[in-house]
């Protein structure tokens, strides 16, 4: 980077021209600012010494995209002062050829505003960006109609400050050249321009990594080509994906394998494109990037199975597989599979992701397993590509029916963000399962709690003696949840109520309730149990059942000899040993999430021993509830490191069977 002070005339004399880059914005200075440089130039042509004013800096890069021609900048920074010096020129030469100055006229032409030996492109010093460039060559030519917008508003705006001055027109002419100056940065090549950009623009809009590399590659094109260019392809591509054009990017990079991160995209394609490919690099972008626009509207999918799946899988957030999925639509495209291959993919995809979701196992992994997918099938040479997907992903933390099951029968399902999302999509799959001839649309319809969130004294009633223990282990676990548009309407109703409403439903699943006569603990884990087989039929295990992955199913009649909690190992007898063990490690490294605990769990844990049947104090001198059963107090571990963000994976135990006695 070299810095240097100088005044106006030696930027745009001589043959050269200045670029603005298609990142930056159009021209945009107003009255506020005109007013601003036409005072201090009628300021310093009134002094009528040689006095300088600084107006700024500009910040430019030599392009290597024409070595042949007039020299050319890229303008980086400054193009709003340096348009409007242009406009102010090209009004003065219009004044000097009204006023019977036709060589003043002409010179303020030749030399300031044009290359006069040029043609095309390059016979203009100034080419602002695309929306400007019409209504400033209007500008610039004698005589030609100028289209509205704030290149013509500027013009205007000191043409009647012109007429409101008796400044002779080379003393004006004089003063822009010769008395403005300015700090010319002029950038290395290898310098980062958006870095550049932004410090020097804090107060503006911020630069994408997108608008940087739209730049890169029209650096490396010849600009008599960027505007066709532009329009073929970088412009469909801005268009359809606006502000998911760097997301996009950085997935077709990551395509491969590679691991890209956001702050890197920039420099992760210009290390790749080079300057005699940078034309092919953009068609191969524009084909993937329709592939993309499809994964995020999949309205736009023909294929009517394929945009049901890809609207599924989006309601799971799962852009993290997008990087594999660009893979498979581009064989789709090219019928290397079939859109029914394509759709078995999505299949399972939304299997790994429901399981996963299910089972608590954690998401950040998922930004690892994706991008290397699809070499590691190809590299392995696979049958088909489903075969190898299969293959691949039941090795990455992919859980087996008897865990799903368990999970599904006890898991707190609903709860806040994505979760209720999750959910919903969950006991929409259950209601389709039963292929109703007359389909219910889901749109209209909320996640209802049968058991209410707020217990009544009907429902304390209702639920028995241990109705505390019930509503927090079982309120928001799938057994308790269905679908309905009547949620107001039910809300805390009595169970009879409930049950008149829902039996009277148009949805299968709520048809299940016709015939209940209550609503307890053992009718919910009944429900939870039934829909938990269906949930196994629409989401089978794909997977080989003989890989020795760790079966983290019902724990009844087990004795567990050893916790691993967040990295720690601890010896344990039986599952009370757990519990405690479990509670004073959370305790101990998150005391603020144990306070969270102990407010969503109130009949769990305590400060008043009173509370509980069968106690056990902790080491921070709170209470835990131990008279539960293996099962229940793996339940509510579950739900309790669920609550504060800790995964299963977190929370490991090895446990021998017993017999049943």
């Amino acid at each position: 980077m070299k810095a240097s002070e100088t005044r106006l005339q030696p930027i745009i004399e001589g043959t050269k021209q200045y670029v603005v880059p298609l990142f930056q914005r159009s021209y945009s200075w107003t009255k506020e600012e005109w007013k601003i440089l036409w005072d201090d130039i009628v300021e310093l042509s009134e002094i009528g010494d040689n006095r300088s004013h600084f107006i700024g800096s500009i910040v430019t890069m030599p392009t290597i995209s024409v070595p042949e021609g007039v020299a050319k900048y890229l303008l980086i920074d400054g193009q709003q002062r340096l348009t409007t010096i242009f406009i102010l020129l090209a009004l003065l030469r219009d004044k000097a050829k009204q006023s019977g100055q036709p060589e003043l006229s002409e010179e303020i032409h030749n030399t300031l505003l044009v290359n006069q030996y040029k043609k095309d492109s390059d016979y203009y010093k100034f080419q602002p960006t695309q929306i400007d460039r019409d209504s400033f060559r209007g500008i610039i030519a004698f005589d030609t109609p100028v289209l509205d917008g704030q290149i013509l508003s500027a013009y205007q705006f000191f043409e009647k400050k012109f007429r409101q001055t008796s400044i002779n027109i080379q003393i004006l002419k004089k003063t822009i050249t010769n008395n403005l100056s300015l700090v010319s940065i002029v950038l290395d090549p290898d310098d980062n321009p958006h870095l550049v950009f932004e410090s020097l623009n804090a107060k503006g809009r911020p630069l994408t990594q997108a608008d940087l590399i739209r730049n890169y590659f029209f650096m490396r094109i010849h600009v008599d080509e960027q505007e066709s260019i532009y329009s073929r392809y970088w412009k469909s591509m801005q268009e359809s994906l606006g502000d998911y054009l760097t997301e996009f990017i950085r997935h077709y990079l990551m395509r491969d394998g590679k691991v890209v991160k956001q702050t890197d995209v920039y420099f992760s394609l210009k290390d790749i494109v080079k300057q005699g490919n940078a034309i092919d690099y953009l068609k191969d972008l524009l084909k993937f990037s329709g592939y993309y626009e499809r994964l995020l509207y999949p309205e736009k999918e023909a294929e009517i199975e394929i945009r049901k799946l890809l609207t599924r899988l989006n309601r799971f957030e799962v852009n993290t597989a997008y990087p594999f999925l660009l893979n498979c639509y581009d064989d789709y495209s090219q019928r290397k599979i079939s859109a029914a291959e394509f759709a078995d993919i999505l299949q399972i995809i939304e299997n790994f992701l429901i399981r996963r979701f299910v089972c608590n196992v954690p998401t950040h992994g998922l930004n690892k397993i994706f991008p290397i997918l699809y070499r590691n099938i190809t590299n392995i040479r696979f049958n088909t590509l489903l075969e190898g997907l299969k293959k691949e992903l039941q090795t990455k933390g992919y859980p087996k029916d008897a865990e799903f099951k368990a999970r599904l029968i006890d898991a707190k399902l609903y709860g806040a963000g994505d979760r209720a999302i999750k959910t919903r999509l969950i006991l929409e799959s259950l209601e389709e399962y039963y292929g109703h001839k007359e389909q219910v649309s889901f749109e209209s319809l909320s996640i209802e709690h049968i058991m209410p969130q707020t217990l009544t004294e009907y429902w304390q009633n209702n639920l028995g003696d241990d109705w505390e223990i019930t509503h927090e282990l079982l309120l928001h676990t799938i057994g308790n949840l269905t679908l309905t548009a009547y949620n107001p309407e039910l809300s805390n109703d009595d169970f009879e109520s409930k049950r008149e409403r829902l039996g009277n439903s148009h949805l299968e699943i709520n048809k299940y309730f016709k015939d209940k006569s209550s609503w307890k603990k053992e009718d919910i884990e009944e429900r939870s149990q039934r829909l938990s087989e269906i949930a196994i039929s629409i989401w089978h295990y794909f997977g080989d059942e003989t890989t020795t992955e760790r079966d983290k199913g019902d724990v009844t009649w087990t004795s567990p000899q050893k916790l691993l909690i967040l990295g720690q190992s601890f010896s344990v007898q039986t599952w009370r040993d757990v519990l405690e063990q479990t509670m004073n490690t959370i305790a101990d490294l998150e005391p603020d999430k144990f306070e969270q605990i102990m407010q969503q769990f109130p009949r769990f844990i305590g400060r008043d021993k009173n509370r509980f049947r069968a106690v056990r104090k902790l080491k921070n001198d709170t209470f835990i509830e131990v008279n539960m059963s293996a099962k229940s107090i793996q339940s509510f571990c579950f739900q309790a490191l669920e609550s504060i963000e800790i995964t299963a994976d977190d929370w490991i135990i090895e446990y021998e069977e017993r017999r049943e006695i």
